[in-house]
């Protein structure tokens, strides 16, 4: 499997790779690869990238950062947003970074994939909510690994982004 850095390196070993750092080891760039291989380093970019921008909008509640939608689209894109605005509303934002653990579960149509679904067990133990007002946690909760499953698509200008994804609870992974 490959897993990318947030500076568009891939990762072809298992290190982790958090939505804000670099992973550990680089390997070979998109254009080196087959369709599918470079469809799967492409979606995995772009499911990591839209992590990234949602932490760092989230240092703000930022709901309309134009740099949410380089990696998001459709219902991705509007479950993002609109937990941005309800937590800019009531005074909270975040504070760190999650931990991705991507993988491609399927590509679709498997010699030139236009659609990558990704299975993830993402860790917000150090990405968690925080009270803008006094930078108090907002909750008691810890964070921690949780179940993701993503959909992304290549759109018509040829960018991956993500179009839906669910994030299950706490402990699921």
């Amino acid at each position: 499997m490959a897993a990318c850095s947030s500076d568009g390196r891939a990762d072809r070993g298992g290190s982790a790779t958090h939505a804000g750092g670099a992973s550990s080891r680089a390997a070979a760039s998109p254009s080196s690869l087959s369709a599918a291989g470079a469809a799967r380093w492409r979606a995995i970019a772009a499911y990591v990238g839209m992590w990234r921008d949602m932490a760092e909008a989230g240092e703000t509640s930022d709901w309309r950062s134009p740099r949410l939608s380089r990696y998001a689209t459709g219902d991705a894109l509007s479950t993002i947003s609109r937990g941005m605005y309800a937590d800019h509303l009531n005074g909270f934002v975040y504070k760190g970074r999650p931990k991705n653990h991507p993988k491609v579960t399927s590509m679709d149509p498997p010699a030139d994939p236009n659609t990558v679904m990704i299975s993830d067990c993402g860790d917000s133990t150090r990405w968690l909510k925080y009270r803008a007002d006094n930078g108090r946690p907002a909750d008691d909760k810890p964070g921690g690994r949780r179940s993701i499953t993503a959909e992304v698509k290549q759109q018509s200008d040829r960018k991956w982004k993500v179009t839906r994804f669910a994030v299950k609870e706490i402990g699921s992974c």
